[in-house]
């Protein structure tokens, strides 16, 4: 695990600006190794949940590939016995699979020692093939099966299986080396504590973890500026822009429990961020059940907030977004086009209009509406909400704003990956209330960007679509959209979904 060393970073000021960065700027009010530090961290890493995921997908289908070809090459294409060989074949991979979860076989230690193993990868294929014969014997099918492509699969299907762990081990070496591969953390808190923390962590066999650095409100004599070698970089307040720039997984608190006034302090603050936050547990004498605590290594921590939407659950929800996008833009084009017709008759001007949202982690997206205003009325700021009669809605705004035609564009956003189909609804970089910004009415506003902000969503199907004009309805929107993300299934995005339709009969608030 690599340290920082705040010595070998440049020092010169990085620019500031006030108030939210633009998508592309190199911009922030953090302090010029902060920013240097977070530059690093902008790319996007592999989750190994993912990768141990894909593994067990790849093992799988060389199994299954291997079982496949062997029965081609020693039986042939018979009809009659197709059936036969790949429910042995298939079920044979699968009982494989499962095995080897059993057994420890994938966690990253067994990936990346092999040799370590591969004993135990070789038990589980023998009793997958032992659970075969039985099967076979006690169901008087064994005389239909060659021996000699049974054997064939056990030593080639083993064989594949070696190749591909050892290919597999280099590849997570070399992904380790150039942080492909690796959970960034972040420690909140500093002195002995954090120290005891970062010594464990280090100690640990096959680390995955990457400590960025720390955060702590205390100055330099109650926290000093480095701590383990890791340099502190500014204060819990930066430490929310920070991973805004920053690709984080986690927050460490390293705080004890007994410290309870600030730790709830410093959670009211975090809690808004779209990372996993933990509270470390390895300096604490009070002691919860082993299942009360996630582990890194040995390390104990206690969970206190865990990111919403991860991992394969965003990759099921990235395909849903996909497949219904492009249904809804196949279903919806005929509409679409006739739009576009209408605005051009209508009023001089382009057909479409490009407004600053935000998006998931607070970071501006773009987003593609139909134009409903006058050209040189439009406001991308969305500063001035529209009011009923606006004067600056075309006669063929009225009619898209009011039965939302005027949002289809945004099945291209869904499709591209800026929005999702189901979500928070993205509201304006400078939307107000009363010459209030919304996170000035609503105290943990941002947390509804914890999650990518959908087209449609739970707040607009039940009744709070269109104009925000009095803080409640900020309030309600925010309430509807947190509680989305806390009980979020694509059962949930499918039925949101299709009573969108039904919601959009509801125009009162719609101008």
């Amino acid at each position: 695990m690599n340290q920082i060393d705040p010595k070998r970073l440049q020092t010169s000021r990085a620019p500031r600006k006030p108030g939210m960065l633009k998508a592309g700027d190199e911009q922030s009010r953090l302090n010029p190794i902060a920013w240097q530090v977070a530059q690093q961290y902008k790319r996007e890493t592999m989750s190994p949940v993912m990768v141990l995921g894909v593994m067990r997908l790849v093992e799988f289908s060389m199994l299954l590939l291997s079982g496949f070809v062997l029965y081609t090459l020693y039986v042939g294409l018979s009809p009659v016995l197709f059936w036969h060989y790949m429910t042995v074949i298939g079920g044979g991979s699968v009982l494989m699979i499962v095995l080897c979860e059993f057994t420890s076989c994938y966690q990253m230690r067994a990936l990346r020692n092999p040799t370590g193993s591969m004993g135990r990868v070789l038990v589980a294929w023998m009793a997958t093939f032992a659970a075969l014969a039985l099967t076979g014997f006690f169901l008087k099918i064994s005389d239909s099966f060659s021996r000699v492509w049974l054997g064939s699969w056990f030593v080639c299907g083993f064989g594949a299986l070696l190749v591909l762990r050892i290919t597999m081990s280099q590849l997570l070496r070399r992904w380790a080396r150039n942080g492909t591969i690796e959970r960034r953390a972040v420690i909140v808190g500093g002195g002995s504590n954090a120290e005891q923390l970062i010594r464990s962590i280090e100690q640990q066999p096959y680390n995955d973890i990457r400590i960025c650095g720390l955060f702590d409100d205390r100055d330099d004599l109650r926290s000093p500026p480095v701590v383990a070698g890791y340099p502190k970089l500014g204060t819990i307040t930066e430490l929310v822009e920070f991973t805004r720039i920053a690709r984080i997984d986690m927050l460490i608190v390293a705080l004890p429990i007994s410290a309870e006034k600030r730790v709830l302090s410093l959670l009211s603050k975090l809690w808004v961020l779209p990372i996993d936050i933990r509270l470390s547990a390895h300096a604490n004498h009070l002691r919860f059940r082993p299942r009360a605590y996630s582990y890194i290594g040995s390390v104990p921590m206690l969970d206190i907030f865990d990111r919403p939407i991860n991992d394969w659950d965003s990759v099921a929800k990235r395909g849903f977004d996909i497949l219904f996008s492009l249904i809804g833009i196949i279903v919806f084009s005929p509409i679409m086009l006739a739009t576009a017709i209408a605005i051009k008759l209508d009023s001089r001007g382009p057909v479409l209009f490009k407004q600053l949202r935000h998006g998931f982690n607070n970071e501006p997206i773009e987003v593609l509406k139909f134009r409903s205003m006058y050209v040189e009325q439009c406001d991308p700021t969305a500063k001035a909400a529209v009011t009923k009669n606006d004067p600056r809605v075309t006669r063929v705004g009225r009619i898209i704003r009011k039965t939302s035609i005027d949002e289809l564009p945004q099945f291209f956003n869904a499709l591209f990956g800026s929005l999702s189909l189901v979500g928070p609804r993205p509201h304006a970089v400078t939307a107000q209330t009363h010459n209030r910004l919304y996170e000035e009415v609503v105290d943990g506003y941002f947390a509804r960007h914890k999650v990518k902000p959908g087209v449609t969503g739970w707040a607009q199907i039940n009744g709070w679509r269109g104009e925000i004009d009095t803080d409640e309805k900020i309030r309600k929107r925010t309430e509807y959209d947190l509680y989305y993300i806390e009980n979020w299934s694509l059962w949930l995005d499918l039925k949101i979904l299709f009573l969108t339709p039904i919601s959009l009969f509801n125009t009162e608030n719609a101008y």
